[in-house]
């Protein structure tokens, strides 16, 4: 049996600012039905319910006292379990560092936070005595802990055949702090010189130190994979992830098909499957019921669920924005970001209100809604690591229409009238290239002409769509073989 060790500044159900807690909270339950044995560890944050997820202190590690720089901090580690599985969930109380208003902070002690966790889940493994094959982190957050047991920790040969895998849910976020840090860290002062492991333009950065100390490299797509290691996506990482090419793999995230199944979906107004697609319809009307918009048979119903930011593709609304707010379709904009796209979400409204409504804040209830009665997903981003809600869209016969970058281009076929057929299974979606508003209008004029004029053409790109497997089984089979390979590697030094 596999002894897998996941560590993650977030996991849903329990904590989750985006993609990544969805993550954490779906891969683990795949991992065990395959046979591992998995156990993850992250923060035990204040807004975290202890009763609601029956935490309960974890006597066989007992009191920590860990080191940060010249402070000693008390560390508790509480017990529960994922959701629906028996997998063992370690958070690492330390409320001087985790009982904050939010999970991610703009602190002096940022660095310091995640400094802790990070050793704490290393001596939390060695107290319970439980060593892992690999230990899998994810992001800057939990980037230091393949450092840690090769510096800091190298002392202790528990630790001698574990191997490392670092996962980049998305680059921009790098973990780059003052170069004093390293003396926090207490790492090894060698290692720290221009271009060396934890040197990034002059910063002590956590994610490279992942990326040099870990035994493989995955991040949640396979063209995100190739796009990090060029100048546009890499972040100023291309050069050292092109040097570690053989290392890196993308393997695309997976959906949790219990909760986003139309089939089974207890947040929509009426369950479909693809035999009973003509249901979603009912999805729609009830749908628009909730907004100032009056239900069309026959108007097309354009869904948004986004941060409103210009990695979404905000800015390319911007550019063409009365263009959108005229085109023959009905608009719901489910979001919260930055105020410049807040305000334009509410402008959109107030010019259109009878074919426009935004909800500037977030609703599960409305994002399940949303994919089970819009006919069409708009997601026009300039970069997506993977991206979910094009897979969710998909599941729910909502056809998306994005930009082909990421995971958009590894989920979404874009539909060819000059080489599709009605045998095609290829086409589920529509696709542009350039970042521009542009090519997202002329994208969004081709998607609304299939609709308006080929409805045999539309419901095949549903049915494409609702046929694809998304599921974590498929993804998880993926994460084992790297994991494998991970292990081999660290081994055969």
């Amino acid at each position: 049996m596999m002894k897998v060790a996941i560590a993650a500044s977030e996991v849903a159900p329990f904590a989750k600012c985006g993609g990544l807690g969805d993550v954490i909270g779906s891969l683990p339950k795949a991992l065990a039905e395959m046979g591992c044995d998995v156990r993850i560890f992250m923060p035990k944050y204040s807004l975290i319910d202890d009763e609601k997820y029956d935490l309960h202190y974890e006597s066989s590690v007992g009191e920590m006292h860990i080191r940060v720089g010249s402070q000693i901090r008390i560390v508790h580690v509480l017990k529960t379990f994922l959701p629906g599985s028996t997998v063992e969930v370690y958070m690492i109380d330390c409320p001087h560092y985790f009982y904050r208003p939010f999970m991610y902070t703009n602190d002096r002690d940022e660095h310091e936070r995640f400094i802790l966790f990070c050793k704490a889940v290393i001596e939390t493994m060695q107290r319970l005595q439980w060593i892992p094959d690999i230990v899998h982190s994810n992001d800057w957050q939990t980037a230091l802990i393949p450092a840690f047991i090769k510096d800091n920790y190298s002392w202790d040969t528990m630790f001698d055949r574990t191997a490392s895998l670092i996962s980049i849910h998305n680059l921009a976020y790098q973990g780059r702090f003052s170069p004093d840090v390293r003396f926090i860290t207490e790492s090894r002062g060698d290692w720290y010189y221009p271009g060396g492991p934890y040197e990034f333009y002059d910063s002590f950065c956590f994610l490279k130190a992942g990326i040099a100390m870990s035994e493989k490299i995955s991040t949640v797509s396979e063209t995100y994979a190739q796009e990090i290691q060029t100048p546009d996506y890499g972040e100023g990482m291309q050069v050292l992830l092109r040097e570690r090419s053989g290392d890196l793999v993308g393997i695309l995230n997976g959906i949790d098909d219990v909760i986003w199944n139309p089939a089974t979906d207890k947040h929509i107004f009426a369950n479909f499957t693809a035999e009973t697609l003509e249901k979603k319809e009912i999805n729609k009307e009830k749908l628009l019921q909730r907004t100032n918009i009056k239900y069309k048979k026959g108007k097309p119903l354009i869904g948004m669920i986004s941060r409103m930011v210009d990695q979404k593709g905000f800015d390319l609304m911007a550019q063409v924005l009365d263009q959108l707010i005229n085109l023959d379709a009905q608009w719901i904009i489910l979001g919260s970001g930055e105020d410049e796209y807040e305000q334009m979400a509410a402008a959109m409204e107030k010019s259109a209100p009878d074919k426009i409504w935004s909800y500037i804040g977030f609703s599960n209830e409305l994002a399940h809604q949303i994919e089970a009665g819009a006919d069409i997903f708009l997601m026009p981003s300039r970069f997506e690591p993977c991206g979910l809600n094009q897979m969710y869209s998909l599941k729910y016969g909502t056809v998306p229409v994005v930009r082909r970058t990421g995971g958009l281009a590894d989920t979404v076929k874009d539909w060819d009238q000059w080489k599709w057929d009605h045998n095609s299974e290829e086409g589920n979606g529509f696709v542009f290239d350039h970042a521009t508003g542009e090519a997202m209008l002329a994208t969004i004029w081709r998607c609304l002409h299939v609709y308006y004029n080929h409805p045999d053409v539309w419901k095949k790109l549903q049915m494409n769509g609702m046929k694809q497997d998304f599921s974590w089984k498929v993804s998880a089979e993926k994460y084992i073989e790297l994991y494998k390979w991970s292990i081999e590697k660290r081994r055969s030094i």
